[in-house]
């Protein structure tokens, strides 16, 4: 395969790689045949991870470029082979020939069309038997790509296909930054979130052509995908279900607070207060997290800006926030001021309900008000950015003459 210069480069074929010499050099044939297909001039960067089977051997022996990446990870080596990538397209696939990079005319089809993201769909394109382990098939693609869609508006079924073609430009200034498996989902969850246009194509998923166990590992790569996806939205992982356990233990409270409510043979007091109480507090707090965790996202670059939620900060102000939470302090010592005077007025004996009702409310605007004053702190250091992708550390091989 001839090299071109970064000039005539249109499409780069990016394979991450670890110990694949059995199909390696079949992967390379393949996507020699999928460039020519396309009529795309073209280069194969293997990003190698370290392999001691000769697979970076087999690579320069058949004309690709190969990138040693010393950081491990399915992440890391594809960061390191996009950054030496020349080609305005990138195609990513993997090196053990169970996708079918001869089939890749469509894929670019669609970027040369003005698409920024193009995502293989393995449902719709066929998976021979074999190829996807029955619960990959059945659960776990499913559930998470599912929830990629309900958290993301991202519209595509296979959200975790690793055959994928970007405009390199445009993904490299996404910054993505995770070194693992999840560095798929990372991708387009930062795509969707920064508004790229994002296509599906069909693909067909082969059965690999390997002999040993693959890299990817069930339960483990999928919680990481999982924990990477509600990382990545504290709108449904913490701001919502904060809002409902505000709302009903608020709810609870007020409906409890002019006295006991019975509900046929069962009578809901004081108990039944105190721990609407609780709830409607679990919530506030969680709703104050869901704040922190969206500017941190953004601070770190891990999510795009939110104008509206960055406008409303911005008039709300720490020192709106500290006010706000000394006032509700104030007025929670205060309610206990007015119950110690009346649990007085009785000789300090047993108290009664409204008593109590009175310092369950004091010690929730209490608490409430050093939860405004924290999570007034804690978003104002969010305005401490440091921005930019974490570079990872790579070197071109060349073969010895």
């Amino acid at each position: 395969m001839s090299q071109h210069t970064s000039e005539d480069v249109e499409v780069s074929i990016v394979l991450p790689c670890l110990d694949e010499a059995e199909t390696l050099a079949t992967v390379l044939a393949n996507a020699e045949r999928g460039l020519a297909a396309a009529t795309a001039s073209g280069e194969i960067v293997v990003a190698d991870n370290g392999s001691v089977d000769g697979s970076q051997d087999i690579a320069l022996e058949r004309g690709a470029r190969v990138i040693d990446v010393p950081v491990r990870g399915y992440g890391a080596a594809l960061q390191g082979g996009i950054a030496a990538a020349r080609g305005e397209y990138i195609v990513m696939g993997d090196a053990d020939d169970s996708y079918a990079l001869e089939d890749i005319e469509q894929f670019i089809a669609e970027l040369r069309d003005g698409a920024d993201l193009v995502m293989g769909n393995r449902f719709r394109g066929g998976i021979e038997p074999g190829a996807m382990p029955w619960l990959h098939k059945h659960l776990g693609n499913p559930v998470l790509s599912y929830l990629g869609r309900l958290f993301f508006k991202v519209p595509i079924g296979d959200f975790h296909c690793g055959l994928r073609a970007f405009r390199r430009d445009r993904i490299v200034a996404l910054g993505l930054r995770t070194q693992g498996m999840e560095f798929a989902s990372e991708m387009v969850v930062s795509a969707a979130l920064n508004n790229l246009d994002i296509r599906e194509v069909p693909t067909i998923l082969r059965r690999d052509g390997r002999s040993r166990a693959p890299h990817l590992r069930t339960w483990r790569d999928g919680w990481r995908h999982l924990k990477f996806l509600l990382a990545l939205s504290p709108r449904w992982m913490l701001f919502y279900p904060g809002l409902l356990l505000a709302c009903l233990g608020l709810l609870g409270a007020i409906i409890l607070w002019p006295g006991p409510l019975r509900l046929g043979s069962v009578t809901f007091d004081l108990q039944t207060f105190i721990a609407c109480t609780a709830v409607f507090l679990a919530g506030t707090q969680t709703i104050g997290l869901s704040l922190i965790a969206r500017s941190y996202g953004a601070a770190l670059g891990l999510l795009p800006e939110s104008r509206r939620i960055a406008d409303w900060l911005q008039r709300l102000g720490l020192e709106h926030g500290l006010v706000a939470g000394l006032g509700l302090t104030l007025l929670g010592f205060l309610m206990f001021v007015i119950a110690l005077v009346q649990w007085g007025d009785v000789g300090f004996g047993d108290l009664d309900t409204t008593q109590a009702r009175l310092s369950v409310t004091g010690l929730a605007l209490v608490v409430g008000g050093a939860q405004v004053i924290s999570t007034s702190f804690a978003l104002s250091m969010a305005n401490f950015r440091d921005t930019g992708g974490v570079p990872v550390p790579a070197k071109e091989i060349r073969r010895s003459h």
